[in-house]
């Protein structure tokens, strides 16, 4: 038997029998299923990457003529009219955006607080049944959340936006608006929203907390932290990567949902005045698309125009999504 005493190591890898060893990437690369494999993954990733950049191009293609032709300015009016082409994005992006905030805003506090107590509070007979309730609950089609926000929640909270209008009127986010009813506004569309995307955001937010190691959280324990201090110090900075990327999957749905929005939403008259106000009406860029898409295949000028605001729809998720990857990477850069 050799001595281990002076022996070299190396990063050969012993081949079949009968064959020579692999060096380096090779052990992994070198056989025909690895090949196939690695092509497949890379095939996979190149005709996802092409269909995007297919997707955009089409966008952009079929927006230029009606850009062209519109009377307004596309990205400072309010107007949107296809009939003559006067057409801008500034209420789409306000509505669409402020009812997704305010989505998130809700629905993120409520699905930490929740994920933390189904991992490292509840019982386990009775976190296994809320957990799978919560998993069922993001499958709910989301025209069953309109039905039951317009018909049911809607003449509730209409007494709620009453009280925070008596409260908080004199700042114009909170204005009233005359011909508004309550419940029909973006205010009460982001509440909806919250409670659709919340199932979502807390299930993935409890799978990434219970993976924060187990000698991280029982050092905690062993050092004298109380069990609110362990998650705090432990399971928070773990998870708050996994919590990120969660939030921007949910912030995804509420961008672009449309079948909720148009059954709660107080659409604006022609010619309407436009405000601020959270308690006013409006169209989000899915809504508005969806509700006129109908009458825009006619002619091709007017389809540009609601392809016009799906550019800007598609540009806005590749931001967020490219927002919520640079965080991602400075807190993954930070915890190492």
């Amino acid at each position: 038997m050799s001595s281990v005493t002076g022996a070299s190591f190396t990063d050969e890898t012993p081949g079949p029998e009968g064959e020579p060893p692999l060096r380096g990437d090779r052990a992994s690369t070198g056989r025909l299923g690895d090949r196939l494999f690695g092509g497949m993954t890379r095939l996979a990733g190149g005709v996802v990457l092409a269909i995007v950049v297919l997707v955009g191009v089409f966008l952009v293609v079929r927006a230029i003529p009606a850009l062209r032709a519109n009377h307004a300015d596309f990205f400072t009016s309010t107007e949107w009219s296809t009939s003559p082409l006067k057409f801008g994005i500034v209420q789409l992006l306000w509505t669409t955006v402020a009812t997704s905030v305010i989505a998130l805003v809700i629905a993120v506090p409520f699905s930490i607080a929740i994920a933390l107590f189904l991992g490292f509070y509840a019982p386990r007979w009775l976190a296994q049944p809320a957990a799978a309730i919560i998993d069922l609950l993001a499958a709910v089609p989301s025209i069953v959340y309109g039905l039951w926000g317009a018909y049911i929640v809607a003449p509730q909270f209409a007494h709620v936006q009453s009280w925070i209008q008596d409260a908080f009127g004199w700042i114009p986010l909170f204005g009233r608006v005359p011909g508004i009813s309550g419940g029909t506004t973006i205010f009460f569309v982001g509440v909806v929203l919250a409670i659709m995307i919340l199932p979502i955001i807390t299930a993935l937010s409890r799978e990434v907390f219970a993976q924060t190691p187990m000698t991280q959280r029982e050092g905690a324990i062993a050092l004298g932290a109380t069990k609110w201090e362990m998650l705090r110090t432990t399971v928070l900075p773990f998870g708050r990567p996994g919590v990120i990327s969660a939030s921007m999957l949910g912030l995804g749905r509420a961008l672009g949902e449309t079948i909720a929005v148009m059954l709660i939403l107080s659409t604006l008259p022609q010619g309407a005045n436009w405000s601020w106000s959270l308690f006013n009406g409006g169209s989000t860029f899915a809504s508005n698309i969806a509700a006129n898409a109908p009458e825009s295949i006619s002619d091709t000028r007017q389809m540009g125009a609601y392809i016009a605001a799906g550019l800007v729809l598609f540009i806005l998720t590749f931001v967020v999504n490219a927002i919520a990857r640079i965080i991602i990477e400075r807190r993954k850069a930070f915890s190492e």
